[in-house]
């Protein structure tokens, strides 16, 4: 096999010394694509057909745009300037059509020489630009642009050579046209020929894929539609399975770790707990409480993803699941993403365990353990304390913020750790944690933003996951209603009457902003006149400071209005908050702080400020924190973007319904592809050019089986080098940190 070294070169060409120094230097800093493989996986975004011709009538705006027309118009207008030599300026007007709209052209000065003899009425090109409106009028200014001459041979054979019978349209900058990116594919797309192929010949001739470099010539240089279904399939199921194969591995190397298996003791500290809850739990708790359980039993680290709907009772079920460790002789450790949200934590925990969080005090049950806080903002004392309830194992169970991360805590067995709301803790963190047990603890992470199962398998495939998706009695529904400020400003006064008639029953209320407002603005330059919608984007982000000064002085005059936001003094926020949770506040003005795990129930309604300034889920999680209680919720969605704008059309989804997975499916399909990964993880670029999560589920499951079947049989990869190298090629160093620390 001496020769497989040789062929996975061509890919890993650098651009630089195939496309010449200058296009190599665009296409690396503008597009970030730096070898030959990395063009080649840049894919178009549409393509065009010559018979043909686009829609100008759906050209976006402020985008970077190319299209496929004919001239049906040039004028040349001479008008007097100061700048021009003679004091004649010129100018040239050129429109152009496609059946279903017209666009003008327009260019100025010395640009004009060359399009003025070139594009004469019943000439096709293609014209690359910025769309935008002058004079009411859709125009590109200064366009790129390539002609499409049919009429010499040689001519018809340039383009043809890369056009094909398929024009493909790439995504392409303003330094670079796309048509100058597809005759750059042009000349690597014979290096492709022996691209080493990363699927195994089985997988591939099992399902009837193309091989690698056939679908890379079909997506560049496509003669059918069926050229291009074929590509995409192929494209697809590489980078399904090359992710899913990283996925696998990861969990197959989990599985050869050790981990002390945690039961039970049949009449211990969670026999004890469960004999004191007023309640029974929801068949989901029972359910997902099993799955943990054979979990913690195993002999090989738990990794199990805990969803559930906010509120679903996901606390109750990861805290009998660390009193089972405690029983069994083990430590456990939950992880929150905020001080708030730890003591918080801290306090409904021992709430619920009474008597059987006071081990070692007076009036401690005798199976109690000792329940600890640990957070950056502590006095030395208590900290110190609580570090030697640690280390003694004295306390079962600690909670805490990332500071339980910090070298100086040490633990006396830690076997459980749970991460609240993972998608905000570094990779780093879990993976320091994870190096605080003699052998690695079993790991349950929670989050209470519903993810979609797909997305559930890529993003988090490392982990096998557990749904709760009932409410527990008691759970009264939440009414949502967009505030179209700007539009019908009546709609937003009736907002604070409402609040003020929950206020006025006995209820609470929370106003949520973008911002916190004691920043430093940037001075915003004066412009020309926008568009309503571009007013509402460009204006900054309404602020806790402010709206909380004028509800004060205006609307909400009379109640008990406090703030709240992530730059106050940790001491001060949770005095806030336990004035808030004790009802001697009115309405909190608060930023997304409280989106996680704040627990009022008295709290009824909810106004957000900006609403269309936060994404799907977001809102989701916000609406959750009112209508915890009996009293049924409301939350109201001010925002002043035009009825017809996207925003608005999000929002409207989110009044629409309360299924959590639903949002986020919608969250996503509206969110670019792609960058669900990325950002799920850690910012990474993605590696998704092709798939979509969404669409391509079907895809993906399958992708999963064969590539748990793959490494299952050949966990090093040892037979399949071409699957070695994409695995390099696609999980970058950041990445494959990433899925490492898992």
């Amino acid at each position: 096999m001496d020769l497989v070294p040789a062929l996975e070169e061509p890919l890993k060409q650098p651009l630089k010394s195939v496309l010449g120094p200058a296009t190599a230097k665009v296409m690396a800093e503008h597009l970030g694509l730096h070898t030959v493989g990395d063009l080649l996986h840049h894919y178009p975004r549409r393509y065009e057909e010559r018979g043909q011709l686009t829609h100008l009538a759906d050209l976006p705006m402020d985008e970077h745009v190319t299209v496929v027309a004919q001239v049906a118009d040039a004028r040349l207008h001479t008008f007097a300037s100061s700048k021009a030599p003679r004091g004649k300026g010129q100018r040239l007007e050129v429109t152009i059509t496609d059946g279903s709209g017209r666009l003008q052209l327009v260019f100025f000065g010395h640009g004009v020489h060359k399009p003025h003899k070139e594009l004469l009425p019943g000439t096709r090109a293609l014209f690359a630009g910025k769309a935008s409106v002058f004079n009411r009028r859709l125009q590109l200014a200064h366009p790129a642009y390539e002609l499409l001459r049919g009429d010499t041979d040689e001519a018809a054979e340039a383009v043809d050579s890369w056009a094909g019978a398929l024009i493909p349209l790439y995504p392409a900058t303003a330094k670079l046209e796309s048509w100058k990116i597809a005759k750059s594919v042009q000349t690597v797309l014979l290096s492709a020929q022996d691209a080493v192929d990363p699927l195994p010949p089985s997988l591939r001739e099992g399902r009837g894929l193309a091989t690698l470099p056939e679908a890379l010539l079909k997506i560049h240089r496509p003669h059918t539609k069926a050229d291009i279904e074929d590509a995409r399939t192929r494209l697809k199921w590489d980078e399904a399975f090359v992710l899913q194969v990283a996925l696998a591995r990861r969990r197959h190397a989990d599985a050869q770790l050790p981990a002390v298996p945690r039961r039970p003791s049949p009449d211990g500290l969670l026999t004890a707990f469960d004999a004191k809850l007023p309640f029974t739990l929801t068949e989901g708790q029972q359910k997902v409480s099993k799955e943990i359980f054979d979990d913690l039993a195993a002999e090989h680290p738990m990794h199990r993803l805990l969803q559930g709907e906010v509120g679903s009772g996901k606390t109750m079920v990861a805290l009998r699941a660390m009193l089972a460790v405690v029983d069994a002789g083990g430590q456990a450790a939950m992880l929150a993403p905020t001080e708030v949200l730890a003591q918080q934590h801290h306090r409904s925990i021992t709430e619920m365990m009474g008597e059987l969080a006071e081990g070692g005090m007076l009036g401690g049950a005798d199976k109690a353990t000792k329940v600890v806080l640990l957070t950056g903002s502590m006095g030395t004392a208590a900290r110190r304390q609580a570090l030697l309830d640690l280390v003694t194992g004295e306390a079962g169970l600690v909670i805490g913020t990332h500071a339980l991360i910090e070298d100086k805590v040490q633990f006396h067995d830690l076997g459980l750790v749970v991460v609240d709301e993972q998608h905000r803790f570094g990779v780093e963190q879990r993976d320091a944690l994870r190096g605080k047990g003699k052998q690695p603890p079993h790991l349950l992470v929670m989050t209470a933003t519903p993810i979609p199962r797909t997305v559930a398998m890529t993003v988090f495939g490392d982990l096998e996951t557990s749904v709760l998706d009932q409410l527990p009695a008691g759970r009264s529904p939440i009414a949502s209603h967009v505030v179209p400020a700007a539009d019908k400003p009546h709609f937003l006064a009736r907002a604070w009457e409402r609040v003020r008639e929950e206020v006025g029953n006995g209820h609470q209320a929370y106003v949520v902003c973008p911002r916190i407002g004691d920043e430093e603005d940037d001075p915003k330059k004066a412009g020309k006149k926008k568009s309503p919608e571009d007013e509402a984007e460009k204006r900054p982000p309404l602020a806790v400071v402010e709206v909380a000064e004028q509800l004060t002085r205006g609307p909400l005059q009379g109640l008990k209005v406090e703030i709240l936001h992530g730059r106050m003094h940790p001491d001060d926020k949770d005095a806030v908050m336990r004035r808030f949770a004790a009802g001697e506040t009115d309405v909190l003005v608060a930023t997304t702080v409280i989106e996680v795990g704040v627990n009022v129930p008295n709290a009824t309604a909810m106004v957000i400020m900006d609403a269309d300034r936060f994404g799907v889920s977001q809102l989701h999680q916000l609406r959750g924190r009112v209508g915890r209680g009996s009293a049924a919720g409301l939350c109201l969605l001010v925002s002043e973007m035009p009825e017809a704008s996207p925003a608005r059309q999000r929002l409207n989804s989110v009044a629409a319904t309360l299924d959590g997975f639903e949002l986020s499916r919608i969250d996503l399909e509206q969110r670019r592809e792609g960058d669900v990964l990325g950002q799920a993880q850690s910012g990474v670029r993605t590696s998704l050019r092709m798939l979509t999560v969404i669409e391509d589920e079907e895809i993906i499951a399958e992708a999963r089986e064969e590539a748990a079947a793959v490494v299952a049989a050949d966990p090093d990869l040892e037979n399949l080098p071409g699957l070695r190298t994409a695995l390099d090629a696609l999980l970058d160093e950041e990445r494959e940190q990433y899925l490492d620390k898992g």
